[in-house]
Order: structure tokens, then C-alpha cells, then sequence
């Protein structure tokens, strides 16, 4: 499946004006705000945040890679031009424990 056949499927995010990436001390490390151009990254790692009782650990990024689909190996020859593909790569290398905090309108 493709990026855009896989958000089909996740859950709506109209409720949000955003989504922070905290980690284990509590502080914002990333943010994805509710923004044209980042509504799907959003939504993607909303998806996350349910299936996974709001954990991004390895387990989680990897179903995140999976999602991104076709973005993923642009990602990696383009380090930086796809911040929360990134995020999910770092997340896995370094097996990462963070927190998805949805932020409600």
C-alpha cells in the first residue's frame, strides 16, 4: 500500500491543533503541528498514538516506517527533509522511549 491508502484508514484529527513527542522526563522534544503540509504526518503519527497507548518506542516506529510507505527511502537519502520520517529512524536506531500527546483544539 501507499502513503495516501494508508491514511484512508487512521482515525480523523479534526479535534487537533497539534501532537507533542515527549520524552522520558516529560519535556516536548518534537512537535507536529496542524498545519497544510504536515496533516498527514499528524494524522499518521495519531494513528500511532492510538494503536500503541500513546508509546513511540521501536515496535511503534517500525508499524510508523511501514505507513510512511514510499517516503521512507527519500527519507533516508535526504536526511533532514523529513523531520518526523527522521524522528521514527532515530527512534528505532536507538531504541528511543518517547511519548505521543495528542493536544486537542
Amino acid at each position: 500500500m501507499q502513503f495516501k491508502d494508508y491514511l484512508a484508514t487512521f482515525p480523523s484529527i479534526d479535534h487537533l491543533s497539534g501532537l507533542d513527542i515527549l520524552n522520558e522526563k516529560g519535556d516536548t522534544v518534537h512537535h507536529i503541528p496542524a498545519v497544510e503540509g504536515k496533516l498527514g504526518s499528524l494524522k499518521l503519527y495519531y494513528a500511532l498514538a492510538t494503536k500503541f497507548n500513546h508509546q513511540l518506542n521501536a515496535t511503534s516506529a517500525e508499524q510508523g516506517i511501514t505507513w510512511f510507505a514510499e517516503h521512507v527511502e527519500e527519507a533516508k537519502k535526504n536526511v533532514g527533509h523529513h523531520p518526523n520520517i527522521d524522528l521514527l529512524l532515530n527512534v528505532i536506531s536507538k531504541n528511543l522511549k518517547l511519548v505521543l500527546k495528542p493536544i486537542e483544539k
